[in-house]
């Protein structure tokens, strides 16, 4: 690891890497973890990197954690990047690739960002670690608290949580709060709890530890290609932190010299929980909170994204763009993929899909692009979506009918 501290994306404040802050302490804005990137690039020898496992910390001179800290691993990151031949002739697209998040150890991202967010905490003395999740934080924070043998508090909202991934956090073991309101509502209250109480280190994306986790995606994503960067990258947009993170990785690739050229950053969020794509529809640098997202991709259905400064920052420093698809258009897309490509990923996954279809309708993609999806969560963190959306099993009285008949 080289030194690193915290620096707000709108003052400039710098705060010490030892200090237990998320937000700026100057103006209250979002932090972000630094290098002095032309010391990093005169010790950074790549061919060092290359004889390593692909896995999140492959990478770790670029990570924020004292490597002689108890680093909390679950084998996390290394995850697959398909090419999707069947799927990109249904889409007349010639160069499609999902990179399948839902290879990591607990089935999503948050994986990524969790092992470095809960190193960070063992390195600072934290015995308890706390978050508000729609269900996959909650899901990568309990694993990970587990492996450490320390204590994991999860603020979840009231109403529908997926099973799959609230299973996790109970059979992990985690303290689960139920809140009376939406995920914004959960996420503001463990905020203000954390802040109340100092003996929890909370680990939701606005902590810049988490993020640093997840920009390793982009540095796989770098050497999958052969040490190339794909046009485009298309991903779905909840809290904002991965889009935030992801291009922060490719800004670093290039500040280390490694590449010349930055991918299209293109975020897309579900019609009834898009406020960041509002804003910049409307070409604007604010947001407007949805007071009541719905969707049933659970994983994004975020009305106030925490990381949104950042996520747009992203998006029009790259050229790129955001855009909405529907809960049906995100269906039909989870079914594509899983049908063509043999990937099942949950709907908030699927956005990444029905977003590409879309934007290449809207002539907004060529044909001859490189593109990356990213899903960011697998199929089984919300079966029921399946059971309640699919056809279900055929029935057969074979004492009645022929098996012949399942052909028809």
């Amino acid at each position: 690891m080289m030194e690193h501290f915290m620096k707000c994306i709108n003052c400039g404040e710098k705060h010490d890497s030892d200090e237990i802050v998320y937000v700026c302490t100057k103006c209250g804005d979002l932090l972000e973890i630094q290098f002095d990137y032309n010391e990093v690039s005169k010790k950074l020898d790549e061919s060092e990197w290359l004889k390593r496992p692909l896995n999140v910390w492959r990478y770790r001179e670029l990570l924020p954690i004292n490597p002689h800290s108890n680093i909390i691993s679950l084998n996390e990151g290394g995850t697959s990047l398909q090419i999707c031949t069947r799927l990109g002739k249904h889409l007349n697209l010639n160069h499609i690739y999902v990179k399948n998040e839902g290879e990591n150890p607990t089935g999503s991202f948050k994986d990524r960002g969790m092992t470095v967010g809960v190193s960070k905490a063992v390195e600072l003395g934290s015995k308890n670690v706390g978050c508000a999740s729609t269900g996959n934080t909650s899901a990568s924070l309990a694993a990970y608290s587990a492996k450490a043998g320390i204590r994991a508090i999860v603020f979840i909202p009231s109403g529908k949580i997926a099973l799959g991934k609230l299973t996790q956090a109970m059979v992990h073991g985690a303290k689960i709060v139920q809140i009376n309101g939406n995920f914004d509502d959960a996420l503001r209250t463990m905020i203000n709890f954390a802040k109340s109480n100092p003996k929890i280190y909370l680990l939701n994306s606005i902590n810049p530890y988490r993020l640093e986790g997840q920009k390793t995606i982009a540095y796989e994503l770098y050497h999958q290609l052969g040490c190339g960067i794909p046009s485009t990258i298309i991903l779905p947009v909840g809290n904002a932190g991965n889009i935030s993170a992801i291009w922060k990785g490719f800004v670093e690739l290039k500040k280390l010299g490694l590449i010349k050229n930055l991918p299209r950053m293109v975020g897309i969020q579900a019609e009834n929980a898009s406020p960041i794509t509002a804003a910049f529809k409307l070409k604007k640098k604010e947001v407007t909170p949805f007071s009541h997202p719905e969707t049933v991709a659970s994983a994004i259905r975020i009305g106030f994204p925490v990381s949104w400064k950042k996520a747009l920052n992203a998006v029009y420093s790259s050229g790129g763009l955001m855009e909405t698809v529907s809960d049906i258009e995100i269906l039909e897309a989870q079914k594509l993929l899983a049908r063509t490509e043999g990937i099942f990923v949950e709907p908030a996954s699927a956005a990444s899909i029905a977003g590409l279809k879309k934007i290449y309708n809207l002539n907004l993609i060529n044909a001859d692009e490189t593109v990356i999806c990213v899903t960011t969560g697998h199929g089984l963190k919300d079966p029921d979506v399946v059971i309640s959306n699919y056809e279900q099993p055929l029935e057969l009285d074979l004492k009645k009918e022929l098996l012949s008949q399942i052909l028809v």
